[in-house]
């Protein structure tokens, strides 16, 4: 059995095999459905999460690589200072056109705020794709962001 800390919560008794990707153990299991599939592959971003404060794909990441560490998702970003800060941008910015991508995009953005970046050195730290091309009110959302 293997216990994961997740957005600031113990969840024991997580009986899934080892080499389960994390993504599947948040989603199914967890039922933290805000972290996306996306491509399955590590390059989309759809399932970023932060593992001890680092952005990472949770697509490529075996369940035990979790095992004594802190993860956040998107549904506990925002007790985060810094993915509050993010949250609010995306929204007053309307960034979203689709949504799916918008999760890993945020997680991803918080983890460049957490490193020291502000303003448009966000974008620069930002590896993620968005099929639907919001990048120019993502570029604004992250801008505005003190």
């Amino acid at each position: 059995m293997i216990t994961l800390n997740v957005n600031g919560k113990n969840y024991p008794n997580i009986t899934a095999d080892p080499g389960t990707k994390m993504l599947w153990v948040l989603r199914d299991i967890l039922n933290l459905t805000g972290t996306k599939y996306g491509c399955g592959i590590e390059i989309c971003g759809a399932c970023t999460i932060l593992v001890d404060g680092q952005p990472q794909k949770s697509c490529d990441m075996d369940l035990s690589e979790g095992v004594g560490r802190k993860i956040t998702t998107i549904e506990g970003i925002s007790a985060m200072p810094n993915g509050a800060k993010v949250q609010q941008a995306w929204v007053a910015t309307q960034v979203p056109q689709c949504g799916y991508c918008q999760s890993g995009m945020i997680v991803a953005a918080t983890a460049a705020m957490n490193a020291g970046h502000r303003g448009a050195s966000i974008m620069n730290e930002i590896n993620n794709l968005c099929v639907c091309g919001t990048y120019q009110r993502i570029r604004e959302a992250v801008s505005t962001i003190k």
